[in-house]
Order: C-alpha cells, then structure tokens, then sequence
C-alpha cells in the first residue's frame, strides 16, 4: 500500500475507489484437492472449506456424474488477510475443458448486487465466451463466469445472504 500512496502523492492523482477483492481462482484436471494439500503447506494456513461435486444440490438443470462426485467443486484458503486462493476439478461433462497455462481466472469478490452488475455490465462486453451468466446460485446470490473479449478468464462472486450456505 505505501507504493500505491506513493504513487498517487508522486503523480498528483487522487485515491481509487478499490471496489472488488481480487483472488485467484485456479482449476485442476482432478487434482485440485492433493495440490490445496500443498498450497497450505506453503502459505502455513487451512483452507475454510472444501466442497465436493456430490456435496451440490440436486438440480433440475444438470446431473452430476457418478465420476465426478468426488472431485472438488470449490475450496479456498487465505493466504493474507484479504487475499484468497481458490480452486476446482473441471468436469468435462459440464462442457469444461482443462487447459494447463490456461488454468486460472480473476475473481472478483464484490460487495453488493449493483457492484456485481456494474462489473459484468463492463467485463462482458462482447465476451468470447460467457459459461455462467450473471445469476443466482446455491452458493452465492449473484455469480457469473466468463471468458472477456480479450481472452481473459473472470468471475463475478456476491455472495450475500447465502454465506455459509453450503
């Protein structure tokens, strides 16, 4: 933060108004759970959750295969006190494809429903590609995913009333 202050006194530009925390948001061909084993050994911290694919409710829109129920849907851990590592298996039958070097997005963990509007309003302005539209879902009342018109990997996450919910 002092090179930010730094920076901002330096070039007589006023503060931002930081929006958004910014994590990082990994995905692994099945073996997301080994390697959060490891990142916690690296960051000396626990994770604060992990969710497999059979841990989802049943939905009307999607059946889990039987091969995927163990693999990770979601897990995340701090690794300071604002910054999150996140992660989860790809399931091929969901229509993902694991790309090593291409295995990561920007998450952007928002405060309220108009900040998650503004953002996916903007990010996806002729977006190659948009896998999850801006919407509810069992673990967040607003989530999107998408791929922007530069290649860029995001997601847009409010969690809101559904804290803690899985």
């Amino acid at each position: 933060m002092k090179m930010v202050n730094h920076y901002i006194k330096k070039n007589n530009h006023k503060k931002y108004n930081i929006m958004a925390k910014v994590h990082a948001y990994l995905n692994f061909n099945g073996d997301c759970e080994k390697a959060f084993q490891f990142y916690e050994t690296v960051f000396e911290t626990q994770n604060i959750g992990m969710y497999k694919m059979g841990d989802m409710p049943p939905s009307t829109e999607f059946q889990i295969p039987e091969s995927a129920k163990e693999k990770v849907s979601h897990v995340a851990l701090f690794i300071n006190e604002t910054t999150m590592l996140m992660g989860s298996d790809v399931v091929e039958e969901f229509g993902q494809k694991y790309q090593a070097g291409n295995n990561n997005y920007i998450m952007l963990d928002v405060d309220n429903p108009a900040e998650a509007h503004q953002l996916y309003d903007r990010l996806s302005v002729n977006a190659k590609s948009l896998e999850m539209p801006l919407a509810e879902q069992f673990f967040a009342e607003l989530y999107a995913s998408f791929i922007d018109q530069f290649g860029t990997p995001w997601m847009i996450h409010f969690e809101g009333n559904k804290a803690n919910s899985m």
